[in-house]
């Protein structure tokens, strides 16, 4: 992906990673003039943190760089990209390329390293998704019973704050009905 930045500018992206995967990411500016060096204004600053605030990367006036860590909690894990204030102000473009879980494993290095063939890998691929899919298919069971349950207990006090709203209003009209006999008492028309 391309993320358009101006100078004092910042964009940041989130991801959803689940827990114990792996994550992988790669930027670098695009050079508008393949002939010349990238000029001083297109650097970046490069922060990724945890759901919890937590950094995992950080990496200062930079043109290009990787990240990879494990994920150590569930949940949306954000990249922010940051350009410095610069005058006159500059426009450049920075390629992201950012992958999790079975996408991140580099499968050309395990063929290599387990001198298998390219069929081998295409199973072993075929099995890490699977086994991923079935990881999420339980977590999206553990997540609908936990809904179902915040369902119930909305369902019981919405029911216990109607009970509590009728009886208030009766007591009120009971109230209303009591004042108004007094009051017509007093004035001799009842």
């Amino acid at each position: 992906m391309r993320l358009d930045l101006e100078s004092g500018g910042t964009k940041c992206i989130s991801d959803d990673i689940k827990i114990n995967y792996m994550t992988v990411g790669n930027y670098s500016i695009v050079n508008p003039n393949d002939a010349l060096h990238l000029p001083a204004s297109h650097k970046v600053y490069v922060t990724v943190a945890s759901p919890k605030g937590h950094a995992q990367h950080h990496a200062e006036n930079v043109e290009s760089g990787k990240f990879v860590f494990t994920a150590m909690e569930t949940g949306d894990y954000t990249t922010c990209f940051v350009a410095p204030g610069f005058r006159p102000p500059a426009k450049f473009a920075v390629d992201f390329e950012w992958k999790s879980g079975v996408e991140a494993k580099d499968w050309a290095t395990i063929a290599k390293r387990g001198q298998i063939n390219m069929l081998e890998v295409e199973v072993r691929k075929l099995l890490d998704v699977t086994e991923s899919v079935h990881e999420e298919m339980f977590q999206l069971r553990e997540r609908e019973s936990e809904m179902q349950e915040l369902n119930r207990k909305t369902n019981s006090r919405m029911a216990a704050l109607s009970l509590l709203s009728l009886v208030v209003t009766l007591f009120v009209a009971g109230l209303q009905v009591w004042h108004l006999k007094s009051f017509l008492e007093r004035k001799k028309l009842l």
